[in-house]
């Protein structure tokens, strides 16, 4: 069984018991999150419901696992002929949850 869920402008295909890294919420590891835009959902006998946009009653729960911070981003910045330049980096922080159960 698998969905298809919406979160932070992205699509995740996600099971039971994957674990999945999404945009930073300010959550404590252990709290449950609902993801209630479902966009279609499948059980294991090829029967698959598509959403208008989303499947109506069809939630799926996480739990969360911790925060956590993606890889390093360089930004180069470059002038030509002016001798600048500039170096910086960015990580930016992501929360790791896993998904307990799929309903719908």
């Amino acid at each position: 069984m698998y969905a298809i869920i919406q979160d932070g402008g992205r699509q995740f295909k996600v099971e039971e018991g994957q674990e999945l890294t999404i945009d930073y919420r300010d959550l404590p590891a252990g709290d449950k999150l609902t993801f209630e835009k479902v966009l279609a959902i499948s059980n294991g006998s090829g029967d698959l419901q598509l959403g208008a946009p989303t499947v109506a009653g069809a939630t799926v729960t996480a739990e969360v696992l911790g925060a956590d911070k993606g890889e390093k981003l360089v930004v180069q910045k470059f002038r030509r002929r002016k001798n600048s330049r500039r170096k910086t980096g960015h990580r930016s922080l992501l929360t790791r949850v896993k998904i307990a159960k799929i309903t719908g």
